[in-house]
């Protein structure tokens, strides 16, 4: 998931850009658009079935190990992703769904594949660290064998004493994390009274704070320490430096948290002007083949290893490493590609209607991205085949979308939907729009009337616990019908809330509806997302039956009742 906890500001608010834009001027959530008179719900014996089938023969732990255990790491545009493409294309269409394909979106920007990585201490003593290379790194050429060099930089005239002496070296660009022992452990999961407060929210989404004029000196300090800090790359960079070491920014007991390899912005070009707008993605990213020579070999190293290594250095101790990375680009193909597959309506006027459902296949790549999103895609799948297996006749059609491109910013889902249904012309990159400015413009594609609804689950292993409305009131009364038959399985709280980071909100920036399932944390946040122990062991199987059959259920309700989904009001 593309998500608050790895994003930084400006990015949050372009991702929660969308329900803004919805937002402005209009009359209050919901009140534009009416529910039908009378909520369908599914016949019992409907849900029975569908409940049988999802919890009694259930197959989504089998969808899951194979993505996990057989294909692997599913980095956007890598070799393993293309292998996801094609084995969920095929195993679909191995059950009866129809038009299961690729579907090309992009460009996007070349694959990376991790082919061997060593990382071991040699001096003072001899000891392997926990660590692993950051997406689209380079190669080293060789194995580099060198002191170790950690930048203690406090002030600006701290540079000064490592200049010249950082050519060749190892060089450790993060500070040192204190780490405290963990009494009430990793999982978690809802209370009743987080629920309730859940439910209990009166808007879908507070303005953000104003920025205070005089920041107190706490904040100020903060600041200067991540100026400070954002140099440093840049810094060892230019001074010659072989090997980028990072300190993990969350986890412990070895579990490390990695992303993409940093770039060293170019130097600007006088009179040039930056690219806006669509231009303007990836252009400073690892992924883009046109940054290659901005990119030092680098890594990111778990904490308890990483503050060994400081204190060593603080105390005048010049320990030596030997790091190899061995690395591999594929630029033959540089478009990426969504996984969709169909179960078709039944109803002739009803059919070319459609009910979607899905996560993001592409994962990060220091393990085999089970929680994020491998259990998304595994659910999606799953209550495909729940309904295929029940022998239930769906009046719309249903389809199965699988997104790659999520981790870099929606990329698949936000050009699907560009494709497919639409876009909002005129929006700010970042921010609610400026005061005075003029308003963004819907401009529809000829399926933006065909969709009824999109469900996304990409919040991990968790059961699914009710569903974030993202301020559309007038979904109340539906999902308040279907989560009853679910009470007892702890599946029961509507939000009028929006929550971020994720694809439905490619469908929700154009006013389709477009709605994340609320699920437990469960280890999400302390230690999958994004981490090194995102594996298979970490599911927890009687959630994802769970999940299946509740997204099973709400699906078929969709795409049976006369109406479609009722929508937000536009601006």
């Amino acid at each position: 998931m593309f998500r608050r906890r790895l994003m930084g500001v400006a990015a949050v608010t372009a991702l929660l850009l969308p329900t803004f834009t919805l937002a402005q001027n209009t009359p209050a959530i919901g009140a534009a658009v009416a529910p039908a008179k009378s909520v369908y719900t599914a016949p019992k014996a409907d849900l029975d079935k569908i409940k049988d089938e999802g919890m009694n023969r259930s197959k989504v732990m089998e969808h899951l190990s194979y993505m996990t255990d057989v294909i692997g790491p599913r980095l956007t545009n890598s070799p393993g992703m293309k292998k996801a493409n094609e084995w969920t294309r095929d195993t679909m269409a191995k059950w009866g769904m129809k038009n299961a394909k690729l579907e090309s979106w992009g460009p996007f920007g070349r694959g990376w594949t991790l082919r061997s990585f060593t990382a071991n201490v040699t001096e003072p003593s001899a000891f392997p660290v926990i660590a692993f290379p950051r997406a689209w790194s380079p190669s080293t050429k060789g194995a580099v064998t060198s002191e170790i060099v950690f930048l203690d930089v406090n002030s600006d005239e701290d540079f000064a004493k490592y200049k010249g002496q950082l050519a060749g070296k190892i060089v450790m660009v993060s500070r040192p994390r204190e780490l405290k022992a963990e009494f009430e452990g990793n999982a978690v999961r809802y209370s009743d009274d987080e629920l309730n407060k859940m439910a209990a929210a009166a808007s879908a989404a507070a303005p953000p704070p104003a920025p205070s004029a005089s920041p107190n000196p706490q904040q100020a300090e903060r600041m200067r320490q991540m100026q400070l800090a954002n140099r440093l790359p840049a810094f060892a960079f230019e001074e010659g430096a072989a090997v980028l070491v990072f300190n993990s920014g969350n986890g412990s007991g070895g579990t490390l948290f990695v992303g993409g390899a940093t770039v060293i912005p170019a130097p600007p070009v006088a009179g040039a002007t930056a690219p806006t707008g669509p231009a303007a993605r990836g252009r400073n990213a690892a992924y883009n083949k046109d940054n290659e020579s901005r990119i030092l070999p680098q890594i990111t190293m778990a904490t308890e290893d990483y503050n060994r290594l400081a204190r060593m250095s603080r105390i005048g101790v010049k320990p030596k490493m030997t790091v190899d990375i061995q690395a591999q680009y594929q630029d033959d193909d540089l478009m990426g590609y969504n996984t969709v597959a169909e179960i078709p309506g039944t109803d002739p006027k009803l059919k070319d209607e459609i009910v979607m459902l899905g996560g993001h296949l592409d994962s990060w790549h220091s393990s085999t991205g089970a929680t994020d999103n491998a259990a998304g895609c595994a659910v999606a799948m799953e209550a495909a085949r729940i309904l295929l297996a029940s022998g239930l006749k769906p009046r719309r059609t249903i389809r199965v979308a699988l997104w790659s491109g999520e981790e870099q910013g929606l990329n698949g889902s936000r050009e699907y939907v560009t494709q497919k249904f639409g876009t909002m012309s005129g929006a700010p990159a970042f921010g609610p729009p400026q005061p005075g400015a003029a308003r963004p413009v819907l401009e529809k594609k000829p399926d933006y009337d065909k969709l009824s609804v999109y469900y996304n689950l990409d919040n991990g292993t968790g059961k699914i616990r009710g569903v974030y409305m993202q301020g559309n009131s007038a979904v109340r009364p539906y999902f308040e019908a279907w989560l009853a038959p679910f009470a007892d399985w702890g599946a029961k709280t509507l939000t009028i809330s929006n929550t971020g980071g994720t694809d439905h909100l490619s469908f929700d920036r154009i006013g389709l509806p477009g709605f994340q399932f609320i699920q437990d944390e469960v280890e999400y946040d302390t230690r999958t997302h994004h981490s090194n122990q995102d594996n298979y062991d970490r599911i927890q199987a009687d959630d994802m039956k769970q999940a299946s059959t509740i997204m099973a259920a709400f699906v078929y309700q969709s795409a049976m009742m006369d109406e479609k989904m009722p929508r937000k009001p536009m601006p």
